[in-house]
């Protein structure tokens, strides 16, 4: 039976698990207050993380949440060990994921596309 995830996949997705909760639970910081983890991508030696993220406030707010992310990610890291066992603990390196914003967009102007192909279609029947 093939594997469906390799073990760096696996300890990425557990990292992602961890520090959400870490960041809702423990962070005290109100620049960090609504913050969604949409990814971590681990280097093979699992000494860099990138952590790409999501703010509920839009893009405005994002240099305020990277901010209070890197000031929190000594902390972060040393509770992230407490919790995973992995030989090396990577550095995180905090990222915006403009992904969902992007594809909001997308649906935008596919929806107004639709409603533009709509009235187009409704003047050109005949007999109206």
């Amino acid at each position: 039976m093939p594997k469906e995830y390799s073990r760096g996949q696996r300890v990425a997705a557990q990292i992602r698990r961890e520090l959400a909760g870490l960041i809702q639970m423990e962070i005290k910081d109100p620049r960090v207050g609504f913050v969604s983890l949409t990814e971590v991508e681990l280097t093979p030696d699992y000494a860099h993380a990138k952590v790409f993220f999501t703010a509920m406030g839009g893009a405005g707010d994002v240099p305020e949440i990277l901010e209070g992310l890197r000031r929190a990610s000594g902390f972060l890291r040393r509770e992230l060990g407490k919790r995973i066992r992995i030989h090396t603990l990577p550095e995180l390196h905090f990222h915006y994921d403009r992904s969902v914003e992007e594809g909001s967009r997308l649906l935008q102007l596919i929806d107004q596309t639709v409603r533009e192909d709509e009235v187009r279609a409704a003047d050109e029947k005949p007999g109206s």
